[in-house]
Parts: structure tokens; sequence; C-alpha cells
């Protein structure tokens, strides 16, 4: 049984496979489908529950969606799992806790597809690089993370490992995630990086306030330097209001691939299983 539920998992191939599907949804000639996709998402969901749910629909699969909190009740998770199995043909789970996934996939019953944790985003991940892959090659960039541990972070970290990417986080050395290769010096780091990532500032927006990526910092990357904040971000906290005019700002139209890379990881999963 196939699932996602961390980038660490899987191999460079497996990627390749999902991102070759992605391209074959992209020209709707991806795999169809029939049966059912059963989603767990929260009511802030935006981006990714709509890209989940129109992209399991366009490929022949009914989505049926449940509160996140559906799955926090003393029922084991096997047996939810084997339950829903019954019915279902893959679950998509948006949910804090990754041990909940896990658990769930730990049955082998049905494919589970990792829609964020408090401990990664996978899938949003996975996107961000289909995209930059449409313009460059992936190997050889230099990477640079502006933020502090998180999912967001992790998942890049769990990336650069499946995949051998050159990743630095650049934060105070405090909030820096465990074994990251790591700077503080924001000014020096922005001048070698090709990709820049940023992340929601949360509780820490007094130390990260020297970390916010502006205008002027942009404008001292190497040129075709690609500014890609995940979002949803907050002018004057990661990022300035400039930044997001900059013309290195890839950010909106970067986003566009969530539906055939959602779609993919589906597809990749129902075929291995």
């Amino acid at each position: 049984m196939s699932s996602l539920l961390r980038l660490d998992d899987w191999s460079r191939p497996q990627v390749d496979e999902v991102f070759s599907l992605a391209d074959a949804y992209e020209t709707d000639s991806g795999p169809s489908f029939k049966g059912t996709a059963v989603m767990f998402f929260p009511p802030s969901s935006l981006r990714t529950r709509v890209t989940f749910e129109r992209g399991a629909s366009l490929m022949g699969l009914q989505p049926i969606v449940f509160p996140s909190e559906t799955l926090d009740k003393p029922e084991r998770l096997s047996d939810v799992a084997q339950y829903l199995a019954l019915w279902a043909d893959t679950l998509v789970v948006r949910h804090p806790d990754l041990s909940v996934l896990e658990e769930l996939a730990a049955t082998h019953a049905v494919p589970v597809v990792n829609a964020m944790t408090r401990e990664n985003h996978p899938c949003e991940v996975l996107s961000d690089l289909y995209a930059l892959r449409a313009r460059r090659d992936l190997d050889g960039l230099r990477y640079l993370f502006v933020g502090a541990d998180g999912n967001i972070a992790r998942g890049w970290q769990e990336a650069a490992r499946a995949l051998d990417l050159d990743l630095v986080q650049c934060c105070p050395a405090n909030l820096a995630s465990p074994g990251s290769t790591h700077t503080e010096d924001l000014r020096e780091a922005i001048r070698a990086a090709d990709v820049v990532l940023t992340d929601a500032v949360g509780q820490h927006g007094r130390e990260l306030a020297p970390y916010r990526i502006t205008g002027a910092l942009l404008d001292t990357a190497p040129e075709g330097v690609d500014f890609l904040p995940c979002p949803p971000f907050t002018r004057g906290n990661e990022v300035s209001a400039d930044a997001i005019e900059h013309s290195a700002f890839v950010g909106h139209r970067f986003k566009k691939p969530l539906l055939p890379v959602h779609q993919a990881i589906i597809a990749f999963c129902l075929l291995a299983s």
C-alpha cells in the first residue's frame, strides 16, 4: 500500500513519476479512476482543499469531505481505516498530528495522503518543486529557507534529503530546525540564493523581524532568483509589501500546479497500491 506521509519515505524515481503524472494531468491526459476519495479538512483550508477536491472530481473520484476533528474520537484509527476502505479508494487527511495519519496508514487498508500536519507539508513542497522544474533544473539550485522551524521548514528539509537539494535555513540559531544547514546572516545568504522561501512568523514575530524579505534584499540576490513565500503570507511580517511587488515574486502563479500535482499524488498512490 503506497501512501505519502513524508517525503523522506520517497525516492527520487518516485518523485519523478509523480511529476510525469502531473505533466499528463496538465494536458488532461492523466489516468482516470472510478471510486471515492474521503478527505478530512479544517474550515480554514483553502488552496489545498480546493485543489484536492476539484482534482479528485476531474479524475473521476467522488470527493467526500469531513472536518478534521472527525478523527478525534475514542475509536481506534486502525478500525476507522479498515471501515473506510470498504467504500473509499484513498484518504486525503489534513490534521495537526502526523501520528493520526501514521495510524491510518499502518493498517495498509487504503492509501493515505498527507495534506498537512504540524510536522510537515509534503504536497505543498512537491507542488513548489514541480513549478520550479518547469522553469529550471532542480539540481544545482541553491535553496534558501528564511524562517523558523515548522512544518514548511521541515517539509523542505525532507525534500532536500530525498532529492539531494542544496538547502540552507536562515533564522536565529535557537529557531533553526534540527539537523538543518543553518546561517544567521541573511544578507550574505541571499546573495547566493537561486530560490528564496519563507513561512509565516507565527509566535516568533519579534525574533524574525530582522529576517523579513524586502525588495532591497531581493535586489542583491542572483539574477533570475525566484521568491516563493508560503501562503498565507502577511505583508509586514515575513515579507514586505515591495517584496511581493518585486519581479522575483512568483507566488501566485506558482500555486497553479497544486491541481495537477495533487491529482498526480493521488494517482501515484492508487496505481502503486
